[in-house]
């Protein structure tokens, strides 16, 4: 019985945490493109535009919901309910820290601990294709069903050198499930350089992790590879006849799917929850620092604003800081709470990084996209396995 109620209890804390992240991914992508292009960004709803998220989502609720004319209409309801469940359901196997005691009670900050864990979320992940080819044929639009054929195509290609990206440090740490994955990567070299795949001996994982970041780019069909929503040439691609909450879908799952990718890199090159340095030598510490120096920043700035409105905002900011910094200092917590700093902030650096190419990289064509996927990317990632398998077998681990 304590199992069913700690895996509920986790079920819903995880749940809260990725709708609402998926709810401020859009705020901080804004913000983040508004600043590397000189802007404001959101600004005008709530201070610093911090509810401009509820705001669109009132516009979403509140907008006419249309069926178009001659749309296959349970086909058509149903390619956004895919592409949003089947972006949400790999969180499930995503491992955010080791086992921990909870009041008592041990037990894992995932949810569940498949041994083939890495294939149940290639295999979840792939079907995402299927949202999308249904929403463009179903919508009885030529603009939906070219930019759906054109994802299809893009998704399945580029899904090739991802998967054989994954299976080099798989090769490294002899496992399926992401937890031993996870587990794989402890230690250290020297005592300071982390044992993470991208830097395991015999055989470093870096050409994996950028070809791995590079498909996920095409998958989650973002900046430079987002053709299938080229709005010059397909008005909004696959999802263009869809409006109210079902085009909400779509947007959600893209932001799902970019949390999912960022987090699998994660587990799979970063080394999961195992910190940048050991813990004996302080970096238990660098959350309250991080924290505590960030709080600093934002009481500065509010005692000298740019604005009126931060002499208000930026001490409640700093004030929040403050307090996240006092929390890891608790020693009840900071067993939970230590691994799933380290995991969210990789994850989250990974997920600045999609926001950053975004900002600055211009669309490619679609010829070149698919020349890139099949006469370099394949090719390289299939070199880097061959290497990674010759490595092992050699040198073994």
């Amino acid at each position: 019985m304590t199992f069913f109620v700690i895996t509920l209890i986790k079920a819903a804390l995880w749940a809260a945490a990725i709708l609402l992240s998926l709810l401020y991914l859009q705020w901080i992508e804004r913000k983040v493109i508004a600043h590397v292009q000189l802007r404001l960004g959101p600004s005008r709803v709530g201070p610093h535009g911090l509810l401009q998220p509820l705001a669109d989502v009132m516009k979403l609720l509140l907008k006419e919901d249309l069926t178009p004319a001659g749309a296959h209409k349970f086909l058509y309801l149903l390619a956004p309910f895919l592409a949003v469940s089947l972006a949400l359901v790999p969180v499930v196997v995503l491992p955010f820290g080791p086992e921990v005691e909870v009041f008592g009670v041990r037990t894992a900050l995932h949810l569940a601990d498949l041994n083939i864990g890495v294939l149940f979320l290639l295999a979840v992940t792939s079907l995402g294709v299927y949202g999308t080819a249904l929403a463009g044929w179903a919508s009885n639009s030529k603009y939906a069903l070219l930019g759906a054929l054109r994802s299809s195509a893009q998704m399945i290609s580029y899904e090739l050198p991802m998967a054989i990206a994954v299976v080099a440090p798989l090769l490294l740490a002899n496992t399926l499930s992401l937890q031993g994955l996870a587990e794989a990567q402890g230690g250290y070299y020297g005592g300071w350089i982390p044992r993470w795949n991208v830097f395991q001996l015999p055989a470093p994982q870096i050409f994996g992790c950028v070809i791995f970041l590079i498909s996920g780019f095409a998958e989650t069909n973002r900046v430079p590879f987002d053709l299938p929503e080229a709005e010059n040439e397909l008005v909004a691609g696959f999802h263009t006849e869809y409006s109210s909450l079902k085009f909400a879908s779509f947007f959600m799952a893209e932001y799902a799917n970019m949390i999912t990718s960022c987090a699998f890199a994660t587990v799979l090159f970063f080394g999961a929850w195992q910190p940048l340095w050991p813990e004996a030598k302080g970096s238990g510490y660098f959350p309250t620092l991080l924290f505590g120096l960030a709080g600093l920043v934002a009481l500065y700035h509010g005692l000298h604003p740019a604005r009126p409105k931060d002499r208000i905002t930026l001490p409640v900011v700093a004030l929040a800081f403050f307090g996240l910094a006092a929390v890891f200092l608790i020693p009840v917590v900071r067993p939970v709470l230590l691994p799933v700093f380290w995991f969210v902030l990789k994850a989250g650096s990974l997920l600045f990084t999609f926001m950053w190419v975004r900002a600055t990289l211009p669309r490619f064509r679609y010829d070149q996209l698919m020349a890139f996927t099949w006469k370099f990317l394949f090719p390289v990632a299939m070199v880097n396995l061959l290497a990674t398998g010759l490595l092992v077998a050699v040198y073994g681990k």
